[in-house]
């Protein structure tokens, strides 16, 4: 996110809360691999090898779980370096663990209410028996740790049953560097509305070939973005740890600004009035690919 001293200031109401033991039994299906699979399907794939069981995690572990929010870095949590084609949105009953490849050690804690002390929106890429593949907010490492290059989007496996399923978003946004634009498109992929952008520069670019999601949006005239409220991604920046200094984890966000056009930004996306108001009336949970 290009705006300084944003996400310290805001509280999170998130109650801490044993995630009981869930015992499934053992059932045909595809099990985790390093790399996330990009395929976006709740039909589990038939392999040979079995799903994991869901192990129990206790009050007082799950409270030492550092929490997967926007500014959080966790090694343990799993790469995305794709697109994803489609998902679908869920609430927290409670806090939920989230546990990497082997599926078997918590590496995280998805808290039930975000920053605003809303619901967590949490977003669903596949399910296999009694897990849910979901994406995070949170960095898996730091870009000056990684040569300069770091994944933009993370995921984790989490407990389904830690899960409420909500309306899933109809439409998605799909953000294009090379022609400078955001559209809105829906179900069968056609262009509901198209408008021009502004991207990040050659030093702090914008991610590309990447899916993320509206995690959040509410309005802080402090930032520069007068009363058009803010719209918040689960992506960072790919290049840079900090691109406009802060502590915001080089959050990408969607957000008005005068210039909106060209490559003038520090990795966000800027856009008119017009645009952000488009945006603004998409559900949370709505897919955001930058190609």
């Amino acid at each position: 996110m290009q705006h300084q001293k944003t996400w310290t200031t805001v509280g999170i109401a998130a109650a801490v809360v044993a995630v009981a033991a869930i015992g499934v039994p053992l059932v045909t299906g595809a099990t985790g691999s390093d790399a996330v699979p990009a395929a976006a399907t709740h039909t589990p794939a038939a392999t040979a090898a079995a799903v994991p069981s869901v192990p129990s995690v206790g009050a007082a572990t799950l409270a030492a779980l550092p929490e997967a929010r926007y500014s959080a870095v966790v090694a343990g949590l799993l790469p995305v370096d794709h697109t994803v084609g489609s998902a679908e949105v869920f609430h927290l009953r409670t806090d939920a663990p989230l546990f990497g490849d082997d599926r078997q050690h918590p590496v995280a804690r998805f808290a039930s209410r975000d920053f605003l002390a809303q619901p967590t929106t949490v977003v669903g890429l596949r399910r296999e028996g009694a897990w849910e593949l979901v994406l995070t907010p949170a960095r898996q490492e730091l870009p000056s740790r990684a040569s300069g290059h770091a994944a933009a989007q993370t995921a984790a496996w989490l407990p389904a049953a830690a899960l409420e399923q909500v309306s899933t978003p109809t439409e998605h946004v799909v953000i294009s560097t090379a022609a400078q634009t955001v559209s809105i498109v829906d179900a069968s992929g056609k262009v509901v509305q198209r408008f021009a952008a502004g991207i990040g520069t050659a030093d702090t670019p914008t991610p590309t070939g990447v899916t993320g999601y509206l995690e959040q949006r509410y309005v802080d005239p402090a930032q520069g973005t007068g009363d058009h409220p803010i719209q918040l991604t689960s992506l960072h920046s790919s290049a840079s740890d900090e691109p406009y200094g802060g502590s915001d984890g080089g959050l990408i966000g969607l957000h008005w600004n005068a210039a909106a056009s060209g490559a003038v930004s520090h990795g966000c996306v800027r856009l008119s009035a017009e645009a952000v108001a488009a945006v603004d009336a998409l559900p949370l949970g709505t897919l955001v690919t930058v190609e």
